[in-house]
């Protein structure tokens, strides 16, 4: 969750938005420096929560044209759901939806989430996938082939 200082979040904003690509997953990316909005906007979202904690759930490929995620069908995980506040601008390639059973909250019961996405910030690939709690995740082919292929996608 650690913070930047006011010139490490300039210098890493300006790299991204003058065409550097950058690519992250689960909270190393979009639950870090909660203290720099200018962060979490090039990133376009912030984890809220994880009802339930360790859950099984469905990921839905959403965009299946999509290079990163063509030729892959949905699939179970059983990991951290994550809850999260995102940008509207950011292209949607998985999602998942909340059963609302967990943690006294059924009133987000049927609340579609995004799970995986890219944007533009500047001239920059930004990419994010909620997934990847834990190492054993990655044993998920779908998991590793999204990663892999969303690091791909931002470093070109």
């Amino acid at each position: 969750m650690g913070q930047l200082t006011p010139d490490q979040e300039k210098s890493l904003t300006q790299a991204i938005r003058a065409g550097t690509g950058i690519a992250g997953f689960h909270g190393g990316m979009c639950d870090a420096f909660r203290g720099n909005p200018e962060y979490q906007f090039m990133t376009g979202g912030q984890w809220v929560s994880h009802p339930g904690n360790n859950i099984e759930y469905t990921v839905n490929i959403t965009k299946p044209q999509d290079p990163i995620v063509h030729g892959l069908a949905d699939f179970q995980i059983k990991s951290e759901q994550y809850y999260m506040l995102d940008d509207p601008s950011n292209e949607v390639l998985a999602a998942t939806t909340f059963s609302g059973q967990y943690n006294d909250i059924d009133w987000i019961a049927g609340t579609v989430m995004p799970v995986v996405w890219k944007r533009r910030y500047g001239k920059g690939k930004v990419f994010y996938s909620s997934l990847g709690h834990v190492a054993a995740d990655f044993q998920i082919p779908e998991v590793m082939e999204i990663t892999r292929r969303g690091m791909i996608w931002a470093a070109k």
